[in-house]
Protein backbone atom coordinates (compact mmCIF):
# COMPACT_ATOMS: atom_id res chain seq x y z
CA UNK A 1 0.00 0.00 0.00
CA UNK A 2 3.01 2.23 0.94
CA UNK A 3 4.75 1.74 -2.69
CA UNK A 4 1.41 2.40 -4.17
CA UNK A 5 1.10 5.78 -2.53
CA UNK A 6 4.47 6.91 -3.33
CA UNK A 7 3.76 6.23 -6.83
CA UNK A 8 0.53 8.11 -6.88
CA UNK A 9 2.32 10.53 -5.41
CA UNK A 10 4.68 10.55 -8.16
CA UNK A 11 2.39 10.54 -10.58
CA UNK A 12 0.47 13.32 -9.58
CA UNK A 13 3.92 15.00 -9.76
CA UNK A 14 4.41 14.34 -12.79
CA UNK A 15 2.04 15.38 -14.12
CA UNK A 16 1.59 18.70 -12.21
CA UNK A 17 5.12 19.26 -13.79
CA UNK A 18 4.11 18.62 -17.14
CA UNK A 19 1.00 20.55 -16.75
CA UNK A 20 3.60 23.15 -15.62
CA UNK A 21 5.85 23.19 -18.58
CA UNK A 22 3.19 23.31 -21.34
CA UNK A 23 1.88 26.55 -19.51
CA UNK A 24 5.58 27.84 -20.02
CA UNK A 25 5.88 26.59 -23.47
CA UNK A 26 2.67 27.74 -24.38
CA UNK A 27 1.71 30.96 -26.41
CA UNK A 28 -1.34 32.73 -26.44
CA UNK A 29 -3.14 32.96 -29.75
CA UNK A 30 -2.59 36.11 -31.49
CA UNK A 31 -6.01 38.16 -30.70
CA UNK A 32 -8.35 38.30 -33.98
CA UNK A 33 -8.07 41.55 -35.40
CA UNK A 34 -11.23 43.13 -36.34
CA UNK A 35 -11.91 44.75 -39.77
CA UNK A 36 -13.48 48.55 -39.94
CA UNK A 37 -14.59 50.13 -43.54
CA UNK A 38 -14.02 53.71 -43.97
CA UNK A 39 -16.94 55.05 -44.49
CA UNK A 40 -15.30 57.46 -46.66
CA UNK A 41 -16.23 54.95 -49.40
CA UNK A 42 -20.07 54.61 -48.17
CA UNK A 43 -20.74 58.18 -48.04
CA UNK A 44 -23.38 57.04 -50.99
CA UNK A 45 -25.12 55.63 -47.46
CA UNK A 46 -26.63 57.49 -44.62
CA UNK A 47 -27.55 56.75 -41.36
CA UNK A 48 -29.75 53.15 -41.13
CA UNK A 49 -28.76 52.50 -44.66
CA UNK A 50 -24.66 52.88 -43.44
CA UNK A 51 -25.07 50.47 -40.72
CA UNK A 52 -27.00 47.58 -42.67
CA UNK A 53 -24.59 48.27 -45.85
CA UNK A 54 -21.78 48.01 -43.85
CA UNK A 55 -23.02 45.02 -41.54
CA UNK A 56 -24.88 43.13 -44.66
CA UNK A 57 -20.81 43.43 -46.11
CA UNK A 58 -19.42 41.77 -43.04
CA UNK A 59 -17.39 44.27 -41.78
CA UNK A 60 -17.17 44.53 -37.65
CA UNK A 61 -16.74 48.08 -37.81
CA UNK A 62 -16.77 51.44 -39.34
CA UNK A 63 -13.80 53.97 -39.23
CA UNK A 64 -16.31 57.01 -39.14
CA UNK A 65 -15.32 60.32 -40.71
CA UNK A 66 -15.77 63.44 -38.72
CA UNK A 67 -15.04 65.88 -41.07
CA UNK A 68 -15.88 68.78 -43.67
CA UNK A 69 -17.98 66.53 -45.89
CA UNK A 70 -17.70 63.45 -44.00
CA UNK A 71 -21.15 61.51 -42.19
CA UNK A 72 -20.62 64.01 -39.15
CA UNK A 73 -19.76 67.62 -39.73
CA UNK A 74 -17.35 68.88 -37.15
CA UNK A 75 -19.53 71.68 -36.65
CA UNK A 76 -22.58 69.32 -35.29
CA UNK A 77 -20.38 66.40 -33.95
CA UNK A 78 -22.47 66.86 -30.53
CA UNK A 79 -25.64 66.67 -32.19
CA UNK A 80 -25.00 64.08 -35.08
CA UNK A 81 -22.09 61.70 -33.55
CA UNK A 82 -24.05 60.18 -30.52
CA UNK A 83 -27.30 59.46 -32.74
CA UNK A 84 -24.98 58.02 -35.82
CA UNK A 85 -22.97 55.55 -33.15
CA UNK A 86 -26.06 54.63 -31.41
CA UNK A 87 -27.73 53.30 -35.08
CA UNK A 88 -24.38 51.45 -35.75
CA UNK A 89 -23.75 50.21 -32.66
CA UNK A 90 -27.38 48.43 -32.71
CA UNK A 91 -26.80 47.11 -35.74
CA UNK A 92 -23.90 45.38 -34.14
CA UNK A 93 -21.21 47.14 -35.53
CA UNK A 94 -17.82 48.97 -33.90
CA UNK A 95 -16.46 52.55 -33.90
CA UNK A 96 -13.31 51.87 -33.18
CA UNK A 97 -12.31 55.20 -34.85
CA UNK A 98 -13.08 58.30 -36.31
CA UNK A 99 -10.62 60.05 -39.10
CA UNK A 100 -11.06 63.77 -38.85
CA UNK A 101 -9.52 67.27 -39.93
CA UNK A 102 -7.52 67.44 -37.05
CA UNK A 103 -3.67 68.87 -37.91
CA UNK A 104 -3.08 70.09 -34.10
CA UNK A 105 -4.58 71.01 -30.56
CA UNK A 106 -5.82 74.66 -32.78
CA UNK A 107 -7.88 73.14 -35.37
CA UNK A 108 -11.44 74.37 -35.07
CA UNK A 109 -14.09 71.86 -33.14
CA UNK A 110 -11.20 70.05 -31.55
CA UNK A 111 -12.15 70.24 -28.32
CA UNK A 112 -16.35 69.33 -29.13
CA UNK A 113 -14.36 66.30 -31.11
CA UNK A 114 -12.57 64.88 -28.42
CA UNK A 115 -15.49 65.47 -25.62
CA UNK A 116 -18.17 63.73 -27.47
CA UNK A 117 -15.12 60.91 -28.31
CA UNK A 118 -14.64 60.53 -24.64
CA UNK A 119 -18.07 60.20 -24.07
CA UNK A 120 -19.01 57.62 -26.36
CA UNK A 121 -16.05 55.42 -25.28
CA UNK A 122 -13.99 55.82 -29.04
CA UNK A 123 -10.66 55.55 -28.25
CA UNK A 124 -8.79 56.64 -31.63
CA UNK A 125 -8.72 59.27 -34.20
CA UNK A 126 -7.12 59.40 -37.24
CA UNK A 127 -5.07 63.06 -37.54
CA UNK A 128 -2.86 64.72 -39.80
CA UNK A 129 -2.40 66.63 -43.16
CA UNK A 130 1.01 68.30 -42.09
CA UNK A 131 3.36 69.56 -45.05
CA UNK A 132 6.54 70.42 -45.26
CA UNK A 133 8.12 74.13 -47.07
CA UNK A 134 11.25 75.17 -48.73
CA UNK A 135 12.47 77.14 -46.20
CA UNK A 136 13.58 76.75 -43.24
CA UNK A 137 15.57 73.74 -43.57
CA UNK A 138 13.45 70.25 -42.84
CA UNK A 139 15.51 69.50 -39.73
CA UNK A 140 13.94 73.04 -38.24
CA UNK A 141 10.63 72.43 -39.51
CA UNK A 142 11.16 68.60 -37.84
CA UNK A 143 11.96 70.23 -34.48
CA UNK A 144 9.34 73.14 -34.73
CA UNK A 145 6.56 70.39 -35.19
CA UNK A 146 7.64 68.42 -31.83
CA UNK A 147 5.41 71.08 -29.61
CA UNK A 148 2.57 71.25 -32.17
CA UNK A 149 2.59 67.04 -30.95
CA UNK A 150 3.07 67.21 -27.83
CA UNK A 151 0.20 70.07 -27.05
CA UNK A 152 -2.44 67.45 -28.75
CA UNK A 153 -0.73 64.93 -26.93
CA UNK A 154 -1.65 66.55 -23.61
CA UNK A 155 -5.18 67.73 -24.59
CA UNK A 156 -5.58 63.96 -25.59
CA UNK A 157 -4.80 62.58 -22.23
CA UNK A 158 -7.02 65.21 -20.60
CA UNK A 159 -9.88 63.30 -22.96
CA UNK A 160 -8.47 60.27 -22.71
CA UNK A 161 -8.11 59.66 -26.77
CA UNK A 162 -5.29 58.88 -29.01
CA UNK A 163 -4.85 60.84 -32.59
CA UNK A 164 -2.97 58.11 -34.74
CA UNK A 165 -1.11 59.97 -37.49
CA UNK A 166 -2.26 58.75 -41.35
CA UNK A 167 0.93 57.99 -43.04
CA UNK A 168 0.66 59.32 -46.99
CA UNK A 169 3.04 58.89 -49.89
CA UNK A 170 4.36 62.36 -51.54
CA UNK A 171 6.66 64.93 -52.16
CA UNK A 172 6.43 67.48 -48.78
CA UNK A 173 3.94 65.08 -47.11
CA UNK A 174 4.92 65.38 -43.08
CA UNK A 175 5.01 61.02 -42.24
CA UNK A 176 5.21 59.91 -45.74
CA UNK A 177 8.90 58.04 -44.88
CA UNK A 178 7.93 57.34 -41.24
CA UNK A 179 10.84 58.07 -39.90
CA UNK A 180 10.01 62.18 -39.57
CA UNK A 181 7.25 61.07 -37.37
CA UNK A 182 9.52 58.82 -34.96
CA UNK A 183 11.33 62.15 -34.62
CA UNK A 184 8.32 64.15 -33.94
CA UNK A 185 6.84 61.74 -31.52
CA UNK A 186 10.00 60.62 -29.31
CA UNK A 187 9.45 60.83 -25.68
CA UNK A 188 5.67 61.33 -26.07
CA UNK A 189 2.82 59.01 -24.90
CA UNK A 190 2.09 56.15 -27.59
CA UNK A 191 -1.37 56.11 -26.23
CA UNK A 192 -1.77 60.03 -26.48
CA UNK A 193 -0.13 60.51 -29.84
CA UNK A 194 1.03 57.70 -32.35
CA UNK A 195 0.89 56.36 -35.87
CA UNK A 196 -2.00 54.86 -38.48
CA UNK A 197 0.49 52.79 -40.60
CA UNK A 198 -1.17 52.94 -44.41
CA UNK A 199 0.88 50.13 -45.47
CA UNK A 200 -0.28 50.55 -49.12
CA UNK A 201 1.40 54.32 -49.24
CA UNK A 202 4.47 52.45 -47.38
CA UNK A 203 4.94 50.30 -50.26
CA UNK A 204 4.75 53.29 -52.58
CA UNK A 205 7.19 55.23 -50.50
CA UNK A 206 9.57 51.85 -50.13
CA UNK A 207 8.71 48.88 -52.27
CA UNK A 208 11.69 46.85 -52.00
CA UNK A 209 12.91 47.07 -48.00
CA UNK A 210 11.34 50.29 -46.96
CA UNK A 211 8.53 49.45 -46.11
CA UNK A 212 9.79 47.02 -43.68
CA UNK A 213 12.36 49.37 -42.00
CA UNK A 214 9.65 52.38 -41.76
CA UNK A 215 6.92 49.15 -40.06
CA UNK A 216 9.80 48.15 -37.52
CA UNK A 217 10.57 52.06 -36.29
CA UNK A 218 7.21 52.57 -35.65
CA UNK A 219 7.55 50.90 -32.33
CA UNK A 220 5.01 51.53 -29.73
CA UNK A 221 3.92 53.76 -31.89
CA UNK A 222 1.76 51.73 -33.88
CA UNK A 223 -1.52 52.47 -33.38
CA UNK A 224 -3.48 51.47 -36.35
CA UNK A 225 -3.40 50.29 -39.71
CA UNK A 226 -4.66 50.97 -43.17
CA UNK A 227 -4.88 48.84 -46.11
CA UNK A 228 -4.97 49.30 -49.87
CA UNK A 229 -2.68 48.10 -52.60
CA UNK A 230 -1.10 49.63 -55.84
CA UNK A 231 0.61 48.71 -58.74
CA UNK A 232 3.04 50.91 -60.65
CA UNK A 233 1.73 51.81 -64.50
CA UNK A 234 1.78 54.54 -67.08
CA UNK A 235 -0.27 56.58 -67.56
CA UNK A 236 -1.79 58.56 -70.75
CA UNK A 237 1.34 61.09 -70.66
CA UNK A 238 3.57 57.85 -70.56
CA UNK A 239 4.02 58.86 -66.63
CA UNK A 240 4.81 56.41 -64.05
CA UNK A 241 1.65 56.45 -61.15
CA UNK A 242 0.54 54.31 -58.51
CA UNK A 243 -2.48 52.83 -59.19
CA UNK A 244 -4.73 51.91 -56.91
CA UNK A 245 -5.72 48.06 -57.00
CA UNK A 246 -8.05 45.58 -55.52
CA UNK A 247 -6.49 43.89 -52.34
CA UNK A 248 -4.02 41.24 -53.53
CA UNK A 249 -3.88 42.58 -57.10
CA UNK A 250 -0.93 44.88 -56.08
CA UNK A 251 2.46 44.65 -55.01
CA UNK A 252 1.85 44.53 -50.65
CA UNK A 253 3.63 41.90 -49.68
CA UNK A 254 0.38 40.43 -47.60
CA UNK A 255 2.09 37.37 -46.56
CA UNK A 256 5.26 39.19 -45.27
CA UNK A 257 2.92 42.23 -43.43
CA UNK A 258 0.61 40.41 -41.64
CA UNK A 259 3.51 38.41 -39.95
CA UNK A 260 5.11 40.97 -38.86
CA UNK A 261 1.89 42.77 -37.78
CA UNK A 262 1.70 39.77 -35.77
CA UNK A 263 4.53 39.54 -34.46
CA UNK A 264 4.41 43.25 -33.45
CA UNK A 265 0.94 41.90 -31.52
CA UNK A 266 -0.82 44.90 -32.93
CA UNK A 267 -4.70 44.77 -32.02
CA UNK A 268 -5.96 47.13 -34.07
CA UNK A 269 -8.00 49.31 -35.47
CA UNK A 270 -8.20 47.75 -38.63
CA UNK A 271 -9.13 50.01 -41.64
CA UNK A 272 -10.06 48.81 -44.88
CA UNK A 273 -9.78 51.52 -47.97
CA UNK A 274 -10.99 51.22 -51.71
CA UNK A 275 -9.15 54.01 -53.60
CA UNK A 276 -9.32 51.73 -57.03
CA UNK A 277 -12.24 52.78 -59.61
CA UNK A 278 -15.52 51.88 -57.66
CA UNK A 279 -17.94 54.40 -59.39
CA UNK A 280 -16.83 57.39 -57.41
CA UNK A 281 -16.77 55.47 -54.00
CA UNK A 282 -12.79 55.59 -53.57
CA UNK A 283 -13.22 59.53 -53.52
CA UNK A 284 -16.72 59.62 -51.07
CA UNK A 285 -18.89 60.81 -53.67
CA UNK A 286 -22.43 60.61 -52.21
CA UNK A 287 -23.63 60.29 -55.73
CA UNK A 288 -22.32 56.74 -57.66
CA UNK A 289 -21.86 56.30 -61.20
CA UNK A 290 -21.40 52.84 -61.15
CA UNK A 291 -24.93 50.51 -59.66
CA UNK A 292 -24.23 49.74 -56.02
CA UNK A 293 -24.90 45.93 -57.05
CA UNK A 294 -21.50 46.23 -58.16
CA UNK A 295 -19.90 48.50 -56.06
CA UNK A 296 -21.10 46.58 -52.52
CA UNK A 297 -19.72 43.05 -53.84
CA UNK A 298 -16.35 44.21 -54.76
CA UNK A 299 -16.11 45.52 -51.58
CA UNK A 300 -17.14 42.53 -50.41
CA UNK A 301 -14.41 40.80 -52.14
CA UNK A 302 -11.56 43.09 -50.71
CA UNK A 303 -12.72 42.01 -47.15
CA UNK A 304 -12.73 38.12 -47.94
CA UNK A 305 -9.32 38.34 -49.47
CA UNK A 306 -8.14 40.60 -46.85
CA UNK A 307 -9.43 37.91 -44.34
CA UNK A 308 -7.57 35.13 -45.80
CA UNK A 309 -4.21 37.05 -45.61
CA UNK A 310 -5.02 37.69 -41.76
CA UNK A 311 -6.04 33.97 -41.21
CA UNK A 312 -2.36 33.13 -42.64
CA UNK A 313 -0.51 35.86 -41.00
Amino acid sequence: MEDEAVSRRSLLRGTAALCGASMLTAQPDPPKLKVAIFSKHLMFLKDQQLAKGAAALGFDGIDLTVRKGGHVEPARVRQDLPTLVKILRDHGLEVPMITTDIVDAETPYVTDILAVMAELHIRHYRWGGMKYTKDPSMANQIEALKPRAAKLAALNAQYQVGAMYHTHSGIDLVGASIWDLHEILAGLDPSAVGINYDIGHATIEGGFGGWINSFRITGPYLRGIAVKDFLWEKNRAGEWVAAWKPIGQGMVHWGEFFRMVAEAKFSGPLQLHFEYPLGGAEDGRSQLTMNENEVLPAMKRDLQQLRVYLRAG
